[in-house]
């Protein structure tokens, strides 16, 4: 580039997110043949492409492909991709499904955040001399480390009960509606953490506790009956694409909303998917246009730059690093599996499904990255500690379809529970008519 001349991103865009996009698809198709969820192919594509494996065997290669003035544009359009895709989970999640389940469903997904909760505060108090940034404080960095280690995908966890034919089962639901219950916990918690982060004094952190929880309110009780109202006018009053317009502003909006208060982009998303109307059929077939651009095309930009700023070696040169690496995944694996899995049997299940239920509970898939984003960004963990609760977040991940295999392998004969044939997509709405379901990918 000549002296004096300003940057254009174009080019260098238009090398890498094609190139991104179909590595990533195809990690994706190799890893569905040994029957792991696409995150699990996605993520390991995005470590290869990092500074991990390209950039350590051919690093002109990775610097070609990924040049350091072009990553901050990556990183906005995965951002983008990453709002939808937290739109989309806000409106998959149903809470009507308590319904029936609810004493256990909230007794198990409890139980699988506190003991992470107070397990992981233990292990960050023991990691904060090797692994806080300088400059943050030791509560501060325990209750994140904490809260990344308390993290259930509720998505990845749909996708993988709708492939093994478990999505309509009773210990199906149960783990859906304790995962539903577990997610947003889990947000508000992460919520807490960013406001203390992020704010100066005690005053400002509940200054931005309570804008955030007064802006969930007005979404719920004054936002979701004007989109419903609106929404049953909308197949009569609007095309489509109107619809359409509305449905990615309102994220865009809400997102914009959340991001001044101080919390995060990604909570306005997912409350404004909260606080869509489901069951409508214009809306779902829009939610539908949507995963089926953002999906497969820009939330592969997100998984190659968690991979470019995760760095095994970091981690290669100091013995001590590795230990703490092996204790990160092991308190992360009993407290969640082990957390669950007590829960469950306590509340009445047998030692298979309330196994099976723990390790459900476990997989942590995307909603781990995007925690773990979160927390680089805001400074509250450094890019060691990082590439930890990534390998953490891969291996829990990876580890959830085969335990589960091996659980339900002596089940009994069950038609409910028998596998069904493999699918991309669960539905958003389970209320709604089959007739009128439209499906959403977002495992």
């Amino acid at each position: 580039m000549a002296a004096g001349t300003a940057y254009s991103p174009l080019t260098d865009l238009l090398i890498a997110v094609p190139t991104v996009i179909l590595v990533c698809k195809a990690g994706a198709q190799m890893i569905r043949r040994f029957g792991q969820p696409p995150v699990v192919g996605e993520l390991a594509v995005g470590i290869v492409l990092g500074p991990s494996l390209l950039g350590w065997l051919w690093p002109q290669a990775q610097e070609w492909l990924f040049p350091r003035a072009v990553l901050p544009y990556l990183d906005a359009l995965g951002t983008l991709g990453l709002l939808a895709f937290m739109f989309l989970v806000g409106l998959q999640l149903d809470l009507r499904s308590l319904r029936g389940h609810s004493k256990a469903a909230v007794a198990v997904s409890q139980a699988s955040i506190a003991l992470p909760l107070a397990l992981g505060f233990l292990l960050a108090l023991g990691m904060y001399r090797s692994f806080a940034p300088e400059g943050v404080g030791r509560v501060q960095f325990a209750l994140f480390l904490a809260v990344s280690i308390s993290v259930t995908a509720f998505p990845v966890l749909a996708r993988i009960l709708t492939d093994r034919g478990l999505y309509r089962t009773r210990v199906g639901a149960l783990a859906m509606t304790c995962a539903a219950v577990d997610d947003v916990t889990a947000w508000c918690l992460l919520a807490v953490v960013v406001a203390v982060t992020k704010s100066s004094s005690p005053f400002d952190a509940v200054t931005t506790a309570l804008l955030t929880f007064a802006f969930a309110l007005f979404m719920y009780f004054a936002v979701r009956p004007l989109l419903a109202r609106w929404a049953a006018r909308a197949e009569r009053a609007y095309t489509e694409s109107v619809v359409l317009v509305v449905l990615f502003s309102g994220v865009c909006l809400s997102s914009l909303a959340t991001e001044e208060i101080g919390v995060h982009a990604l909570f306005g998303a997912f409350l404004f998917g909260v606080a869509t109307p489901r069951g409508n059929r214009t809306i779902e077939r829009q939610a539908a246009r949507i995963e089926a651009f953002t999906v497969p095309v820009l939330l592969p930009l997100f998984f190659v730059t968690t991979g470019l700023k995760t760095d095994i070696s970091l981690l290669a040169g100091d013995p001590l690093q590795w230990l703490w690496a092996v204790a990160v995944l092991a308190v992360a694996v009993l407290a969640k599996w082990g957390g669950g899995a007590g829960a469950a049997r306590l509340a009445g299940e047998s030692w298979r499904d309330a196994l099976s239920i723990g390790a459900l509970m476990n997989c942590r898939g995307l909603t781990e990255l995007v925690v773990l984003n979160i927390g680089l960004s805001l400074g509250v963990i450094g890019p060691a500690l990082f590439t930890v609760l990534v390998l953490m977040a891969l291996v829990t991940t990876t580890m959830t379809s085969p335990v589960l295999s091996l659980l339900r392998r002596r089940s009994q004969e069950d038609p409910a529970e028998h596998p069904a044939r493999a699918v991309d997509s669960f539905p958003v709405d389970q209320s709604a008519r089959p007739e009128d379901q439209t499906t959403v990918t977002v495992g």
